[in-house]
């Protein structure tokens, strides 16, 4: 994976033009800390990032919305979660995205849990990272890198976080994450083959595909 890495770095300091990589992935994936490898090995202050949290539908608002599913041969009803398409604001990710190719200067969307940034056209690069790039125009992007893990790992590490930091209930816990990983089997993992790169991330790190030809861009 280092191997990786490393060509990626390469190849952003041999090339003249503006890059935006897109990362994308499930929640608990691991691809915010990967992402964040990015900007530390870049030169920090030439490398736009933009997480895509603020682009997913009000969690208030997706649990009101219902949504039915057959998942092997068993029909599911819950709640939509942000493995569904329609939990983003995917057009406005697709405008931002798009200025920031025009080489327009923006701000990030404030929240009340993550202030907004200027992304800056003066910056080399930009890494868009989240689970609403799965869903738009993959040729927005001049490098898509997408990471998962199976259900137990991201169970465990989402325990972790939300038990600790979130004083989440256990068996809400743990109903809500087995229809959460149905729902991204089924509405999310298949975007994937979109992507130049996929990694799986469980208690080893496997590189799953790699299509992208450093070479030749």
């Amino acid at each position: 994976m280092d191997k990786l890495i490393q060509e990626i770095i390469d190849w952003v300091r041999m090339t003249d033009k503006q890059i935006i990589i897109g990362m994308s992935g499930h929640g608990a994936a691991g691809k915010t800390t990967f992402a964040n490898r990015f900007v530390n090995l870049l030169n920090q202050n030439e490398v736009n990032y933009i997480n895509t949290d603020p682009y997913i539908v009000s969690s208030n608002i997706r649990k009101h919305t219902i949504i039915d599913y057959t998942y092997q041969n068993e029909n599911h009803r819950y709640k939509m979660t942000a493995c569904h398409p329609s939990a983003h604001h995917l057009p406005s990710l697709e405008r931002d995205v798009q200025m920031v190719r025009e080489g327009l200067d923006l701000y990030t969307i404030d929240t009340h849990y993550m202030k907004s940034e200027l992304i800056s056209s003066k910056n080399k690069v930009t890494i868009i990272e989240g689970m609403s790039v799965a869903f738009i125009n993959p040729d927005l992007f001049d490098l898509k890198i997408y990471i998962y893990t199976n259900g137990e790992t991201e169970l465990m590490r989402r325990s972790s976080r939300d038990l600790v930091e979130r004083g989440t209930d256990i068996k809400y816990l743990r109903q809500s994450h087995e229809e959460r990983r149905i729902q991204y089997e089924l509405f999310m993992h298949p975007y994937s083959q979109h992507f130049d790169v996929i990694i799986k991330s469980s208690d080893e790190i496997c590189l799953e595909k790699n299509t992208f030809d450093f070479k030749c861009k």
